[in-house]
């Protein structure tokens, strides 16, 4: 039976991640509107991360390349410690191309506990790829003993803001492959306002592997797209990797969801259902940059696969009346 879940979750944190480990909590990440710290909650169930206190595990430096616009952290663990990987930049200026400054950063935590007082997080620098250029929406994922870095990144060579790349990791904070793009925009609704492919998130059912993405501007237009591969195949391989032409998850006009997108997966509290994870808007007439308004909400469902093995997403959920948000 289906647990009903409070929507939204979660007011004002875009990009969530909500990531259950092993010993049965939920834990979630996800970018602050002011972008200048990250922070964790922790949680026996996924509705009690609604009102589980914040932890800040990490602020933003006065000055130099993590200074500026902390986005997107995501809580991961590899091999026995915790990490975080987010993107920042030196300045809110944009550089000649257009686009925000940010690279890739990553955290570790001295402690087995990463809510603990006395978690240490220590910086093990920027995930550096060949090409020096905005870069962010770093997630990892292991299969088979490997290790596996999947990001969005600007190539000055290819048109628009963002692609996708997949490279294998020496270890958690240094590439070991060289990067393979994955998906750059290419179809109308992923080039609506801006040229985007980012948000890239993991989910393995079966023998298949899945890798959800959003395009577009982070406006109305925020859509999810999808690739599949088989899990025996060679993720490294481009080939091997079959695109969805349209949209898996968009947005729902007639209930006021706009903007569904940069999602993570993660499992009901008994493992039975599995739960995609969002922001979403519900209202479109935004003053300024999309960014920089803060009512991107974090949204949880359910959702099933087909006869095929594929997810089936649906379309988003109408917000449960809370009262306060707006």
């Amino acid at each position: 039976m289906e647990k009903t879940y409070i929507n939204p979750l979660i007011i004002q944190r875009a990009d969530p991640q909500i990531y259950k480990h092993t010993d049965g909590f939920y834990y979630f990440s996800a970018s602050v509107p002011a972008y200048n710290l990250i922070e964790l909650r922790r949680s026996r169930t996924i509705n009690g991360l609604a009102h589980a206190a914040p932890k800040t595990v990490w602020l933003k430096h006065g000055q130099g390349e993590m200074s500026q616009l902390i986005w997107a952290p995501e809580l991961h663990y590899i091999q026995g410690k915790w990490y975080i990987y987010f993107a920042a930049s030196h300045t809110t200026e944009f550089d000649q191309n257009g686009m925000f400054q940010h690279r890739m950063f990553v955290i570790e935590s001295s402690s087995p506990d990463p809510m603990s007082p006395e978690a240490n997080w220590i910086e093990k620098g920027q995930v550096k790829t060949p090409i020096d250029s905005f870069s962010l929406d770093a997630t990892v994922f292991e299969i088979r003993n490997r290790l596996f870095y999947i990001w969005a990144q600007k190539d000055p060579e290819i048109a628009g803001n963002s692609n996708i790349y997949i490279a294998e990791m020496a270890n958690p904070w240094t590439l070991k492959s060289e990067p393979v793009l994955l998906t750059k925009p290419e179809f109308e609704w992923e080039k609506r306002g801006f040229m985007v492919n980012e948000g890239p998130a993991i989910l393995h059912h079966g023998s298949k592997v899945f890798m959800t993405y959003s395009a577009s501007a982070t406006d109305e237009n925020y859509a999810m797209g999808m690739l599949a591969i088989n899990d025996n195949q060679d993720f490294l391989n481009p080939n091997n990797w079959i695109k969805s032409k349209k949209p898996v998850f968009e947005s729902d006009l007639a209930i006021q969801q706009y903007g569904p997108g940069h999602n993570s997966f993660t499992v009901s509290e008994d493992d039975k259902e599995n739960i995609l994870v969002y922001h979403s808007r519900n209202y479109t007439h935004i003053v300024g940059d999309p960014l920089y308004d803060p009512n991107r909400h974090t949204c949880v469902q359910n959702f099933t696969f087909d006869e095929d093995g594929y997810p089936v997403f649906g379309g988003p959920v109408a917000y449960t009346d809370r009262g306060d948000f707006k």
